[in-house]
């Protein structure tokens, strides 16, 4: 009986080391965070060059990462203006993430660009803009509105005001006015 309780208190104090052994290796364990550092409600972004509004950026919601990223899980709306301060176009898209590395936007669900100058509208469902070269662009299918045709197509790509859009894959009937 002596024998058997020695073993089993050999047992208890065996199997207790190698739990501890193991619960300090757990600690030990860097956990990295990797979600949203910051978040913001009802987000109103400007952006100016030489004190002259050009961009405005509004959300309900933006996630900041630590990499400088942000998420926009709501949606985001953007309107761009001109030299004089007059709109040049909007943009609204259920969802949105901007790459600070490339300093670029990716714009997802229901895109829509509206130039209220020339009456045009483009709709996506995912579009890219990017800051440095200031080019809107997308692979998706898009359908533009002028005042006298719908144009459709795969992948567009443009100057960020929207005012030389190209389709690089049209699709349909084009009307050629001589």
């Amino acid at each position: 009986m002596k024998r058997f309780v020695l073993y089993l208190w050999l047992l208890v104090a065996l199997s207790s080391l190698t739990f501890c052994q193991k619960t300090d290796d757990d600690l030990k364990k860097k956990v990295v965070y990797k979600g949203p550092i910051a978040e913001t409600r009802d987000l109103l972004t400007l952006y100016s060059d030489s004190a002259k509004l050009k961009i405005k950026l509004t959300s309900p919601l933006q996630l900041q990462y630590e990499s400088g990223d942000g998420v926009y899980p709501k949606g985001l709306d953007l309107v761009f203006f001109d030299e004089k301060g007059n709109v040049n176009n909007t943009l609204r898209a259920n969802y949105g993430k901007y790459l600070r590395q490339k300093d670029m936007y990716i714009i997802r669900g229901n895109v829509i660009l509206h130039n209220p100058n020339k009456s045009e509208t483009l709709r996506t469902e995912e579009l890219q803009w990017d800051r440095q070269t200031r080019k809107i662009f997308t692979d998706k299918f898009v359908t533009i509105q002028t005042k006298d045709d719908i144009l459709k197509g795969y992948g567009m790509t443009s100057n960020q005001d929207f005012s030389n859009p190209i389709i690089l894959k049209p699709t349909g009937i084009i009307s050629l006015q001589q």
